[in-house]
């Protein structure tokens, strides 16, 4: 390979920012992408300059495989010929002088003051301006989107220098500080100033004055810093870690450091999934650390760009917003029933589960009356014997969700979930480490093998449920961090299975105060049954053959466009109207009264079971992107409380008759009339009564008529009164 003349690179370079443009399309007009970028750079509007290598590689191929090849080098030649550019598009002055503007203006009026006698004397080589203290801007590098990003392992000592491209999970940043890079020194004696270019962690200090009065008078000037005079740029360190995906058999994941400057920090958080593009360098030290770390070093990259990605493989800028022709697709008749069945739909049955599920996913709206916060985010606790999918559809979620974080109860402990205190490599200070909770904020926190975790680690998810919010006051750090955060918690009952000679309390051994903070708590068992269990079996062995579900009568949308659906549904910030609200108190009252009055009723109602029914109706009505809750929503959510309970307690009446519903929809307008001592009752109180019992309008209807045929009782003909006979 030949050396490459770096001299032709630049005027390459020069030729490229200048010319470079991309069609406008049918108008015809061309777009200079780098030449505006320049004309907003030496105006001061815009401080990076983004150069895509495709667009490098469109001008000049060999360029484009130079800058990969060494990238360090093709910054500076880069930077060198942007910076003999901008006079050229700079058409006004800056707006603003900042303070060092105002110190270069200074030093320029001082010079010519001191060689006011012969302007033609040339400054010392060390006086000199340095480049990089007079530029403006700073200049990254994009990858090539051929260049496919490689996993962390593969990142090996050949790509040292060059351009790399890495994806993972970011698993903790620190604060941005600012980092020197011209340190400017002033003399005690001749005044002259001196710079120093640092380019390592650390640096040796100057002491002496290198000037030319200083060394011909022997008068050995001391250095001072001044630190107004030198430049210091953002500084960040993130370290992100490998995908569990990526990771071989038997291995733990890698991570890598990433050092980030300027214009590229406080792109990402801990949690978030990015793809890093940036140059692979070695970790140069000096002094005694170099004797130390002997011929082994550490390597860091020096990041260009940060994308943040979703849990595939396209980032989430890319994701286009929703077509019309794909809203039409979600919004059919009985949309809400197919988004349900979207969720895992290789897992047979369980239609109201998902259902919740998918609420949980929308999540309804945060409400913070002044100072005072209620959450928005929906808990679910999945209760289940052994073998009825519990932990897959918490895996579904897991990946369906555009940010979770997944863990089991054993595996977790409490300082694991919440923040732990720990060392920080930089600086040596005491910082905090957030749990799997908080990197999960704003998102679902799959939790699996609930009941096995310890009891002393269960206590640290009550704050969370409710309060949101994580305090801690640990080594002197006194602080409390966000996690609005939805519980999705899958446990098995305390036996393994469920027990149905033993009541409530001793199958789930879970504290009460944990379990009312749980808006829906399913039971789902495992009962033999003929005709469902043949269906059951011939599902589960068409996917087994067939590495896909089994044909129903809807297609199931796939993952990115749920995804976008659910990120739509979440802009939506839907309220209840205050003709619902005297609705949904008289039926929180009927449920207290019920409570009361049934001995078996095991479920604790209270104040958190009506906050789980607005929750539950509100993300109803976000998921069909309206702004106000109708009354279908909150029957709906009444419902699925209504499944939820009965999922409870439906077993500990198997060995009674099973009522028909028309009985029990008898059942309650007799108690109507006999509670009002009189035979007529209103046709509108009796159906919304049992409609919140979780009955459809349909079977209410059928009710009517079965025993009307009895001559029970009388329905008007404007169908507003029933009158008993």
């Amino acid at each position: 390979m030949a050396p490459r003349n770096y001299a032709d690179d630049k005027e390459t370079a020069r030729t490229f920012l200048a010319e470079f443009h991309t069609d406008l399309g049918k108008g015809g007009g061309k777009n200079f992408k780098y030449a505006n970028t320049l004309t907003k750079i030496a105006h001061r509007e815009e401080v990076a300059m983004t150069i895509e290598l495709d667009d490098v590689a469109e001008h000049d191929p060999d360029l484009a495989e130079a800058i990969e090849d060494n990238t360090c080098r093709y910054v500076k030649i880069f930077a060198d010929a942007i910076q003999e550019m901008l006079p050229d598009y700079k058409d006004k002055d800056a707006v603003v002088k900042d303070s060092l503007d105002v110190y270069i203006e200074h030093r320029l009026l001082m010079e010519q003051r001191i060689r006011g006698q012969n302007p033609t004397e040339q400054r010392a080589p060390k006086n000199q301006f340095p480049p990089e203290l007079m530029r403006r801007f700073e200049v990254y590098f994009k990858a090539s989107s051929l260049q496919k990003p490689a996993t962390i392992r593969d990142v090996k000592a050949e790509k040292i220098g060059k351009l790399v491209a890495v994806r993972g999970i970011v698993t903790r940043t620190t604060e941005v500080k600012p980092r020197m890079t011209v340190a400017t020194y002033t003399c005690d004696q001749c005044g002259s100033e001196t710079y120093q270019l640092i380019n390592s962690p650390t640096f040796m200090p100057l002491l002496m004055c290198p000037s030319q009065d200083c060394t011909t008078n022997k008068s050995g000037g001391r250095l001072y810093l001044q630190t107004r005079g030198s430049k210091f740029v953002k500084f960040q360190e993130v370290k992100v870690q490998e995908n569990s995906d990526q990771v071989p058999v038997g291995n733990i994941p890698r991570s890598v450091t990433i050092h980030v400057r300027g214009e590229t920090t406080r792109k990402c958080q801990p949690g978030d999934h990015v793809s890093i593009t940036g140059v692979f360098l070695p970790m140069l030290k000096v002094g005694f650390g170099q004797m130390t770390q002997g011929l082994l070093s550490e390597t860091y990259i020096d990041a260009h760009s940060i994308e943040k990605m979703n849990k595939t493989t396209e980032g989430e800028d890319d994701m286009p917003d929703l077509s019309e022709e794909e809203i039409a697709q979600i919004a059919e008749d009985d949309f809400y029933e197919k988004l349900a069945s979207s969720i895992a739909p290789e897992i047979y049955g369980h239609e109201d589960v998902k259902k919740a599920l998918l609420l949980l996913l929308v999540g309804g709206v945060d409400q913070s009356p002044q100072g005072m916060k209620i959450r928005g985010n929906i808990n679910i606790c999945l209760m289940g014997d052994p073998g009825v999918a519990k932990s897959q559809l918490l895996g579904y979620i897991d990946r369906l969700a555009p940010r979770s974080q997944y863990t089991t109860g054993r595996g977790s402990s409490g300082v694991g979930l919440t923040a732990a205190v720990m060392k920080d490599s930089v600086t040596g200070e005491m910082v905090l480490e957030g749990g799997a909770l908080v990197l999960a904020d704003q998102g679902v926190c799959c939790i699996d093998e609930f009941d096995k975790m310890m009891e002393a680690d269960r206590t640290a998810i009550h704050e969370v449920m409710e309060q949101q919010t994580i305090s801690i006051a640990k080594a002197g750090i006194m602080t409390s961090l966000n996690a609005r955060v939805s519980i999705l918690a899958a446990a098995n009952p305390a036996y393994g299975r469920y027990n149905p000679k033993k009541s409530i309390e001793h199958n789930i051994q879970l504290p009460a105060a944990l379990l009312s903070r749980f808006d829906l708590l399913w039971l789902i068992q495992d009962k033999p049954d003929r005709e469902n269990d043949l269906r059951l079996a011939q599902h589960i062995t068409f996917v087994h053959q067939h590495k896909k579900q089994p044909p129903s009568q809807f297609e199931p949308l796939d993952m990115s466009l749920m995804r976008r659906y659910i990120a739509l549904c979440k802009k939506k910030k839907s309220v209840i109207p205050e003709g619902l609200s005297e609705y949904i108190t008289g039926a929180y009252v009927e449920m207290r009264k019920e409570a009361r009055n049934n001995s078996k009723d095991t479920t604790f109602t209270s104040p958190r079971t009506l906050l789980a029914i607005l929750r539950l109706a509100t993300a109803l009505a976000r998921l069909r992107l309206v702004d106000v809750v109708e009354k279908e929503d909150v029957n709906e959510a009444m419902r699925l409380m209504e499944m939820s309970k009965d999922s409870l307690t439906g077993q500990q009446d198997a060995t009674t008759r099973k009522q028909r519903s028309e009985d029990v929809i008898f059942g309650i307008l007799r108690d109507m009339a006999t509670e009002g001592k009189t035979k007529r009752v209103k046709y509108t109180e009796a159906s919304a009564s049992c409609l919140a019992k979780g009955f459809t309008p349909n079977q209410f209807e059928e009710a009517l008529e079965a025993y009307e045929e009895l001559n029970v009782w009388q329905v008007n003909n404007a169908k507003t009164t029933i009158t008993f006979v």
